[in-house]
């Protein structure tokens, strides 16, 4: 066989037909190059005996897109790709985040502002009392004392309220 250049170009316009017949109208530059490629591959496989090379090249061609087109299905089906209605929701989370936030803090009066980390960072963001320490770049035993006040605290303001 010839140059593989003066393949490709011969080939182009079979390539072409192929993504046609198989109404290929999304990434059609992918498509054009796995029509190449498996171009490439019927080239280096073909054997004469067996016949034309240009009904192998487009049975080849054919399979080789037909398989590109399931693959890219299935990943189109298994991955969900939200709507606006998705992007309105989320902004309303948000929305709720900061009211979460907002409650958290109001049980925080009277504690110190290292305390009120200690609750925001555990209640909020999820954080062990070592993520805690490495944030605020102090020991875990401080990080354990402000848990230790904190929750001392609560717990006095919580008895004072059950009795008022």
């Amino acid at each position: 066989m010839s140059n593989f250049n003066e393949t490709v170009a011969q080939f182009t316009p079979m390539i072409h037909h192929v993504m046609n017949t198989l109404h290929i109208y999304k990434d059609r530059d992918e498509f054009i190059q796995i029509g190449k490629i498996a171009l490439w591959q019927a080239q280096q496989k073909f054997d004469e005996s067996k016949g034309l090379f240009s009904n192998y090249a487009y049975a080849y061609m054919k399979g080789e897109m037909k398989k590109a087109m399931t693959k890219t299905n299935q990943i189109e089906e298994r991955h969900v790709y939200p709507d606006d209605l998705f992007w309105e929701a989320r902004v309303d989370e948000q929305e709720e985040k900061s009211l979460e936030l907002e409650l958290l803090l109001s049980y925080t009066e009277g504690l110190s502002t290292k305390e009120k980390n200690w609750i925001i960072y555990t209640f909020y963001y999820h954080l062990t009392a070592k993520e805690i320490a490495a944030q605020e770049n102090v020991s875990l035993s401080a990080v354990k004392k402000w848990r230790k006040q904190a929750i001392a605290k609560l717990k006095s303001k919580g008895s004072s309220l059950l009795t008022d």
